[in-house]
């Protein structure tokens, strides 16, 4: 046993159940030695600590997405040399020559590539009446093409030189900072990319998922190797079924059972936890991390933060709870903090693992059942009837552990103090996105939740707030952010009552207008967004707001894809209508105006600065 849960050990007799004790330790020790990868130059040692404590880049990623110039082996004796030629303390400008020598800029791994199932104007635009709509339809589906990558024949034959992840196909990647790709963001990537009738696309991005899954044994973070401890929202199976929906594959999905099993597997026997409710037992998925040692991606953010920690051992905890924070997606949110029964703190008050999320169980109900209705089509009744047993006894957890009907939502659980944690958050309705409810029950259900949404008050200009807490971080207030709408919405939607149905409309008209107005106004599709004012962008977090933007695109066309029929621009000039309406060809690209001339300074500023 290791010290540190000795200690711990010791502590939790006198002041938490032992339970607890056992829930948020074992994983930190069980991966007490081994690191985020085995790479002694993206992963962890001293040449790692000594360029990213330097802080030459204003970014820690930027150095862990250089291209070696030469054999690791080879530049790690190279390094051990410049250590010892400055006597362990080179300066900044020493180790700007280092890197200079050994180093390629980022963005190396990718030649241009076009995807070449591009379709130059998808049907659906067809149903937008709103011609200014219909047109920014027409410009967000051109970014396609410049957010698609294709790895160099290089990266396939010389890993050892590279952090990148090598998959057999190209990729479509968020767009900024984020060059690779990246779990959950892909979710809604595809839900774009299906609707702009890229069916070739997906069906590679969804064959790189599958082909990670059978080599590594689950999906990482994103594609790069100090990734790989840990995963992201388990979304693969639900974006095979929306390809499925779309395309009805089946032979597909009958080639990919086994590798769509695997995935599930990996959450259901590395992320769940026994939780004692009301004198039964339960079962339930958290976050977390299998690896120690900061981030590489964020090293000196990570070593920055945990200085307040004088044991190397509540490092370590501290540095687990970061990583598994970024597993969750919500990297960082007061969400994630624990601080005497209340979600007050900072980030050195991280307990994500100590935390039980309803989406990520939500997400687990979904994936069984998707995977039980797989091998119903497939024929297979004894894995159907598997898959609908293990979604029906995550269905009993949910409720039982996560829904409070007193409350009327779902609310996240907290294992060290034994407590609902009754603060807003967009997920906490996510059973209603994923069918994870009583469906005998969902009238009452409904009513509870639309009346629990109107007590917390969280309609605002410019989308609904991540949460209700200002800290600073990214995922919290005032940012809104393009899933969280997306699953606030299709949920209330998904119920078939009228009044639940008009809130999601309202919800979806609010967020379409304030995109449209902030790329009408800057030429950008932002990550995130600020809820408080229509068309602005979101900040706060680790790095600054980044654009491009995947995920952000993907939410806006299937919104006008549902609504094109009804939505309608705020207050256009009447002439701005009547322009578009005779000088543009409705039914194919145009270049009028404002949204054209945003959609090509948005091109150049991605060429110029951020693929790489």
């Amino acid at each position: 046993m290791c010290p540190f849960f000795q200690n711990v050990m010791a502590l939790g007799s006198k002041l938490f159940p032992l339970c607890y004790v056992l829930l948020a330790f074992t994983s930190l020790c069980l991966s007490e030695n081994r690191p985020p990868c085995s790479s002694l130059i993206y992963c962890h040692g001293p040449l790692l600590h000594t360029i990213q404590m330097a802080k030459i880049y204003e970014d820690s990623k930027t150095f862990v997405d250089m291209k070696l110039k030469r054999p690791a082996n080879e530049t790690l004796e190279i390094f051990e040399q410049f250590m010892i030629k400055h006597n362990n303390t080179p300066t900044n400008n020493d180790v700007k020559q280092f890197l200079s020598h050994n180093f390629e800029p980022a963005g190396q791994e990718f030649e241009d590539w076009v995807p070449n199932d591009w379709v130059e104007y998808p049907k659906y635009l067809d149903k937008i009446q709103d011609p200014l709509l219909r047109e920014w339809g027409v410009s967000l589906n051109l970014i396609w093409k410049e957010l698609g990558r294709k790895m160099k024949e290089e990266v396939k034959q010389n890993q050892d030189l590279y952090s990148i992840v090598w998959v057999p196909h190209p990729v479509i990647v968020p767009g900024g900072r984020f060059r690779e790709f990246y779990y959950w963001d892909s979710y809604w990537i595809v839900q774009g990319l299906l609707l702009s009738e890229m069916y070739e696309t997906v069906r590679g991005k969804l064959e790189n998922f599958l082909y990670i899954v059978d080599t590594y044994g689950h999906i990482p973070n994103g594609g790069r190797i100090y990734y790989m401890e840990r995963s992201q929202p388990p979304l693969m199976i639900p974006m095979i079924k929306n390809y499925f929906d779309f395309t009805n594959d089946i032979k597909f999905i009958a080639d990919n059972m086994r590798i769509m099993e695997k995935e599930l597997d990996y959450w259901l026997t590395k992320h769940t936890k026994t939780i004692l409710h009301d004198g039964k037992n339960y079962t339930l998925a958290v976050y977390g991390d299998f690896s120690k040692g900061p981030r590489p991606e964020s090293y000196s953010e990570d070593i920055d933060s945990a200085a307040i920690f004088k044991d190397q051992d509540m490092k370590e905890f501290h540095y687990s709870e970061l990583k598994a924070g970024a597993e969750s997606g919500w990297d960082f949110s007061s969400r994630w903090f624990i601080t005497n029964a209340t979600n007050k703190g900072n980030l050195t008050n991280l307990n994500t693992r100590s935390i039980v999320p309803v989406d990520l169980n939500a997400m687990i109900y979904w994936n069984a059942v998707l995977l039980a209705e797989f091998h119903e089509i497939l024929g297979n009744k004894d894995k159907a009837s598997n898959y609908t047993d293990i979604a029906e006894e995550w269905l009993e957890a949910v409720t039982a552990v996560l829904w409070h009907e007193e409350v009327g939502s779902w609310l996240d659980y907290d294992l060290i103090n034994s407590i609902k944690r009754d603060y807003f958050y967009p997920t906490n309705i996510s059973p209603l996105w994923t069918g994870c409810y009583k469906k005998e029950e969902k009238e009452k259900i409904v009513r509870l939740v639309l009346k629990y949404l109107q007590t917390v008050n969280v309609m605002y200009p410019g989308g609904i707030p991540t949460t209700k807490e200002h800290t600073g971080e990214q995922w919290d207030f005032p940012n809104a952010w393009p899933p969280l709408q997306h699953i606030m919405i299709v949920g209330l939607n998904s119920t078939g009552d009228e009044a639940a149905q008009r809130l999601a409309f309202e919800i979806a008209e609010k967020w379409t207008r304030s995109n449209y107005k902030s790329f009408n106004e800057t030429a950008t599709m932002y990550e995130k967004y600020d809820a408080t004012v229509s068309g602005g962008h979101g900040g706060g977090g680790e790095y600054e707001v980044q654009f491009g933007f995947g995920w952000t695109n993907g939410v806006i066309m299937d919104l006008l894809d549902r609504y094109g029929d009804v939505f309608r621009v705020e207050d256009a000039p009447p002439e701005e209508y009547q322009a578009i309406v005779q000088g543009a060809a409705i039914n194919a690209p145009s270049t009028y105006g404002q949204v054209a001339t945003a959609l090509l300074a948005l091109i150049v500023s991605l060429t110029a600065g951020y693929i790489g």
